[in-house]
């Protein structure tokens, strides 16, 4: 283990976050083939409510530990920094065990309020089993998320993010092999089937775990853990760090709660919408499965950029928070914007093109599916720079800008959901882009209103960011422009599954050659110097 800069980290993270992507993309070709659309909508029911009660277990610690040890070592408080992360580990291990309890008791009435009294689709009896066997996770991820919270507090961020691979890998096994002996080997029902793939996040867990654990051991001397206390240490008693932690974690629960809001939002309005629109309930279902799984696995490919980004930041800017150094926080923050810009923009762009060859190589043909994806495609836009914004506001502890700025984006996504998705259908269009455009408009607002007040309170110039985003669309545009030149040499439609996956690769390499040609005769990886940060991590060694 050894410590890592911002961009180093946030390499790093990025590339794990984009493994595990990667290995929850190649999951879905055999796993959807075996469950199929209503085993997706259960398996989306479970994982969305499971996120709910996740954000509940851990009320912000593992992210609150994270603060407290990068901004006890910046101030070389090493006694307390340790006596906190023990008080966390507690306080972590009854909540997973209370949540494990209150989801596993309540699992059928939050089965009725999902699905309602359709008759048709999964049974309420079939989606409280697969909530019921997903709570078990409950008891171990809190507790390991604290571990990673504590690694990368220190700016050891190999160890946590590798944990996470490891932790995916083994889900990922579960999930195909589980499900598929279950359901077509032994002839099991769908429900146990699901179940059994759900039950790979706690064994992913426990995994990820013990390799955790037994990598904190073996270098127990990069903790300082035999450093002596400070007199000024001594005034943090275990009152005044429990005070702490509530302060950095509170509001974190609250903001966590609120973005699993926008999937509960859809959880409980998409299906009945589409019902009462016309659509049976087992297409309603289906689109829901789309929606809440299958597009969403193809996105988090683009949005996993974000979230590396983000497991990078705490440890780098807190500390330069602390001693009020806001010209680097803003030099860090304008990097972050201008990384997400370059990287992002060209990826969803891309990605919408090959809608239907992408969409075909994982799940094969499906009007509503590939239609529905394209236009999906750019809620990874809008939801990567609210995640880092976000993310940002909170660890220069602005919770009340956090908060407010996602309670104003869910009070638009719930006053919006159900009314764009009947001005869809009333205008001719498919009624679920609804849910989507309600979605990026209030992601929307919550950027808006977060550069708004860091540009007010911190007098941060975005004005270098803002070129090199419109750098970056201009260079993506080029790129599709030329591949819709490509199209009509090699056409895209009409695919085989095998065709689709040469298809898509064709187009990637020439789409990203293109823009990268496009991106450095505009000078838009000026300052970044991405290659040469590549080049320096791999002669060290990741």
């Amino acid at each position: 283990m050894k410590k890592n800069s911002f961009l180093e980290g946030a390499f790093i993270a990025t590339i794990s976050v984009i493994l595990c992507k990667v290995l929850g993309l190649i999951y879905v070709i055999p796993f959807r083939a075996v469950i199929g659309e209503q085993g997706g909508a259960l398996y989306g029911y479970a994982y969305t409510i499971y996120s709910v009660f996740l954000s509940l277990a851990t009320v912000g610690i593992p992210t609150a530990i994270s603060k407290i040890v990068s901004e006890y070592n910046a101030l070389d408080y090493q006694t307390v920094k340790q006596r906190a992360y023990k008080i966390g580990s507690r306080l972590l291990i009854i909540l997973g065990l209370i949540s494990f309890i209150l989801l596993f008791i309540f699992a059928p009435q939050i089965a009725v309020m999902i699905k309602g009294n359709a008759d048709d689709g999964n049974s309420i009896e079939s989606i409280t089993f697969v909530i019921r066997t997903i709570s078990t996770a409950l008891i171990i991820v809190p507790s390991l998320s604290n571990k990673r919270g504590y690694l990368q507090g220190h700016n050891f961020m190999a160890v946590p993010q590798f944990s996470a691979v490891i932790e995916q890998f083994v889900r990922v096994v579960i999930v195909v092999a589980g499900s598929f002996l279950a359901y077509k080997v032994f002839g099991l029902s769908l429900d146990i089937a699901v179940s059994i793939a759900v039950f790979g996040a706690t064994l992913g867990a426990l995994v990820s775990y013990w390799f955790v654990t037994i990598k904190i051991k073996k270098n127990k001397d990069k903790f300082n853990l035999d450093a002596e206390e400070k007199k000024e240490e001594k005034k943090f008693t275990d009152k005044l760090i429990i005070k702490k932690m509530v302060y950095y974690a509170l509001p974190l629960v609250l903001i966590d709660l609120v973005k699993s809001l926008y999937e509960v939002v859809d959880l409980f309005t998409v299906v009945r919408t589409l019902q009462d629109i016309g659509f049976s309930g087992e297409d309603a279902e289906n689109v829901f499965g789309t929606i809440s799984t299958w597009a969403s696995k193809l996105n988090m490919i683009v949005i996993s950029i974000s979230i590396g980004l983000c497991a990078s930041l705490i440890p780098n800017i807190m500390p330069s928070f602390v001693k009020n150094n806001f010209k680097d926080v803003e030099d860090k923050v304008n990097k972050t914007l201008q990384l997400l810009s370059v990287l992002i923009i060209p990826m969803t762009f891309g990605l919408s093109f090959l809608g239907e060859p992408v969409w075909v190589a994982f799940y094969g043909y499906d009007d509503i599916g590939i239609n529905l994806f394209r236009i999906y495609c750019f809620i990874s836009i809008t939801t990567s720079f609210q995640l880092i914004l976000v993310e940002i506001s909170q660890i220069m502890n602005n919770t009340k800008l956090s908060f407010g700025s996602l309670f104003v984006g869910i009070i638009l996504k719930l006053i919006l959901n159900i009314p764009l998705i009947y001005l869809c259908d009333k205008i001719g269009i498919a009624p679920y882009y609804g849910s989507i455009i309600s979605t990026m408009i209030a992601h929307l607002a919550t950027i808006t209103i977060v550069l708004i007040v860091f540009k007010k309170k911190y007098h941060f110039n975005y004005n270098k960011s803002l070129i090199m985003m419109a750098k970056a669309l201009l260079s993506s545009l080029v790129m599709i422009g030329c591949l819709y030149l490509l199209n009509m040499i090699l056409p895209m439609s009409g695919a085989s599954r095998i065709m689709s996956i040469i298809i898509s690769g064709i187009y990637a390499i020439v789409g990203g050659g293109i823009y990268f040609l496009a991106a450095y005769l505009l000078k838009v990886f000026d300052g970044i110097n991405i290659i040469g940060m590549v080049k320096r991590r791999f002669k060290k060694g990741v």
